[in-house]
């Protein structure tokens, strides 16, 4: 079955401004999944590492792994739902500039995907989507 996660940017080094969007995805699809379908839509170069955790919020001491133990990034999306009273499961991108992300299930029920779609897909988008590398040209002479 297919769910609706929404995921919000909350914070990060170059996060100036608010951005968002809505992934439909395979309920049973695994949290790497869900990193790669985070990463598309922000379009990140996928290059630092990651996690997901669970807390009352983006900052701070509270962050608790999943059931007391380190995530399994092979783990179902749909293992996580419901989750804990008071807790939001963030996603965390570059522990060096601190991209976090809370992704919520929305309360559209969940429904089956079309053989025409490739899934995950993003099916909505707001506010500006953040730049991973501001001010940082690619194909510019490096300063010797």
């Amino acid at each position: 079955m297919l769910i609706i996660l929404t995921v919000q940017l909350v914070a990060g080094m170059y996060a100036h401004h608010d951005w968002g969007c809505e992934l439909e995805i395979d309920d049973q699809s695994s949290l790497h999944d869900l990193h790669d379908a985070i990463q598309q839509a922000v379009r990140f170069d996928n290059d630092h590492l990651y996690s997901f955790f669970i807390s009352r919020k983006e900052q701070g001491t509270e962050r608790q792994l999943f059931d007391g133990e380190e995530f399994s990034h092979d783990a179902a999306i749909a293992e996580l739902f419901p989750l804990p009273k008071g807790k939001k499961l963030f996603y965390w991108f570059d522990f060096g500039d601190d991209w976090i992300f809370q992704v919520s299930r929305s309360r559209k029920k969940p429904k089956t995907g079309s053989p025409e779609r490739q899934y995950p897909r993003m099916t909505g988008e707001t506010g500006v989507r953040p730049v991973q590398y501001e001010g940082y040209d690619p194909h510019a002479e490096p300063e010797w």
